[in-house]
């Protein structure tokens, strides 16, 4: 039973779930992260479960989310996971870049409680505005009673970190599952639960470095047709500390990439292999000659890259 006291917290970093636009017909020409955490909640629907506390964590469109912004994120999230009458935490944010968020807030910490990333495909000035309903229904899923880990709640349906995608550029139900499915599906406020919640262990906030300027530099490459090594080899000799490859198919890469790849490691720099698929997993064989994330994204393998890099040595 939920204690009398206990609260949900919302943490709140901008995005288009904050954005306005001139227009209410305009849902591309907008300005993203506008709004306060006070605007958002004041425009709630009724029925929160819980008493609500509101933190501006930054205000940016999340295509420039950065290391610094990741770093205070998650020791603000820290912060109110330790605080017992917190029962859960709701974090507004952008789409662009929220499986990336997503991924690195679940490996850190690992959550008991849950946390729950929430956003809008739409401007909140918009007439199809989505970011109170997206709110609401985090809400309802962070009041949970027993729900744990890091998720994704938008248009009714609640992702687990590893495996949510933004798989549309435009559409109000923008996120997916892939393969492994929705986690769970909000139906007029109720949760109805199809899996388990995420579970993991958590690195920790000391496993991640204090400075953010000084986490490692990890790029992304694709293999194309007609794909060359020059960038990486760029990249090699400005410094790069990791390379995730983002394959074709079952994680194929282009033979003249491939051998830039492998001058990249022969010299210290770690190659991770991944698809550029939009859904199935690498099948790892004898063929693939770097290590492989068989079930991330390129975006959230780069985040695992890099918690990797941070590792003291053994």
């Amino acid at each position: 039973m939920q204690n009398l006291s206990s609260c949900l917290v919302v943490l709140a970093t901008g995005g288009t779930i904050a954005g306005r636009a001139a227009d209410a017909l305009d849902n591309v020409g907008y300005r993203s992260a506008q709004l306060g955490v006070d605007d958002l909640l004041r425009v709630l629907p009724g029925g929160v479960p819980l008493a609500v506390e509101g933190e501006q964590v930054a205000q940016l469109d999340s295509k420039d989310m950065d290391h610094a912004t990741w770093q205070q994120l998650l020791r603000r999230v820290a912060h109110h996971l330790a605080r017992p009458q917190v029962q859960g935490l709701v974090i507004t944010h952008g789409t662009d870049t929220l499986e990336e968020t997503a991924w690195l807030l679940q490996r850190v910490l690992a959550p008991l409680k849950p946390v729950v990333l929430t956003a809008a495909m739409r401007p909140a000035t918009s007439l199809q505005a989505d970011g109170p309903q997206n709110l609401a229904d985090a809400l309802a899923v962070a009041a949970t009673a027993g729900a744990a880990g890091v998720l994704v709640v938008l248009a009714g349906r609640v992702l687990g970190a590893a495996d949510a995608r933004k798989r549309h550029s435009w559409r109000l139900d923008a996120f997916d599952a892939g393969d492994a499915g929705a986690v769970a599906g909000i139906e007029q406020g109720r949760l109805r639960r199809w899996r388990e919640w995420p579970a993991g262990d958590a690195l920790g906030l000391a496993h991640v470095a204090a400075d953010a300027s000084a986490w490692p530099w990890v790029e992304i490459v694709t293999s194309h047709a007609g794909a060359a090594g020059t960038a990486v080899d760029a990249l090699l000799a400005a410094g790069v500390r990791g390379l995730v490859v983002a394959g074709t198919g079952n994680g194929t890469v282009h033979h003249a990439l491939a051998t830039a790849l492998d001058r990249a490691q022969a010299r210290g720099v770690a190659v991770r292999l991944v698809t550029r698929c939009a859904a199935g997993p690498v099948v790892a064989g004898p063929e693939h000659r770097w290590p492989v994330y068989a079930t991330l994204g390129p975006a959230q393998a780069r985040v695992e890259l890099m918690l990797e890099l941070m590792a003291p040595p053994t």
